[in-house]
């Protein structure tokens, strides 16, 4: 994927394009890299969630806020929003990273995404940050429940599927990819009565697997 997509995909288009360069460059490609836009990315990606969650929930007591936010702001969610926005195919990785599959490893994906929103609050500053940040995660603040906040997604799934007499939903791993100390996993989520299958990938079957859950709910609690 070019960079004139990824941009298309984010909803921002930069006036500094050499902020989108270092983003993506990984540091075993050459330098600049992206490691202190991580750094800024990830307090801005803070600051963002908390005020989304703010704003939304009034009656949420300040626990329940942070827990809300932590499962937004955690690494698998990161490496998720990287996926969707294909992240992968447009990484600067050095060669030994490349061989290794670095591209689709969660930690450099996560890390770039974080990059990207460093990278977008240096050029578009504040609003132009928030603005993306909301208009990628609105499905997922839409599906969060202020009431069990501290639940997962495949908690969340069987509970929806319970209320509605549903049969509970079918894990399986349906593809395993990469070295031994760098895996991802496909899992697949199958919910036959209401014939929906959904798949998540993520760096174990227990993250996939919630990733899975993810979106099955928010397809069914649409």
């Amino acid at each position: 994927m070019d960079r004139e997509r990824l941009q298309e995909r984010i909803g921002f288009r930069f006036s500094r394009p050499e902020l989108l360069h270092q983003a993506l460059t990984h540091r075993s490609h050459s330098s600049p890299h992206n490691e202190r836009l991580e750094f800024l990315g990830d307090s801005v990606l803070n600051c963002v969630a908390a005020a989304e969650l703010y704003e939304r929930f009034g009656g949420i007591a300040e626990g329940d806020l942070s827990r809300l936010r932590a499962n937004l702001v955690c690494q698998d969610t990161l490496h998720q929003m990287a996926q969707k926005l294909g992240l992968g195919d447009c990484l600067r990785l050095g060669e030994g990273e490349l061989k290794s599959g670095g591209f689709a490893r969660p930690s450099i994906l996560a890390d770039a995404f974080e990059a990207l929103i460093g990278a977008v609050f240096l050029d578009g500053g504040f609003t132009g940050a928030r603005e993306m940040i909301c208009r990628l995660y609105e499905p997922l603040l839409a599906a969060l429940d202020p009431k069990i906040p501290g639940k997962d997604s495949k908690t969340l799934l069987q509970e929806l599927l319970q209320a509605r007499r549903i049969g509970l939903p079918q894990y399986s791993v349906v593809a395993t990819r990469g070295v031994a100390h760098s895996q991802s996993f496909e899992v697949e989520c199958l919910i036959p009565e209401l014939s929906l299958r959904t798949t998540g990938i993520g760096s174990s079957r227990r993250t996939a697997e919630q990733e899975a859950a993810r979106h099955a709910f928010e397809q069914i609690h649409r």
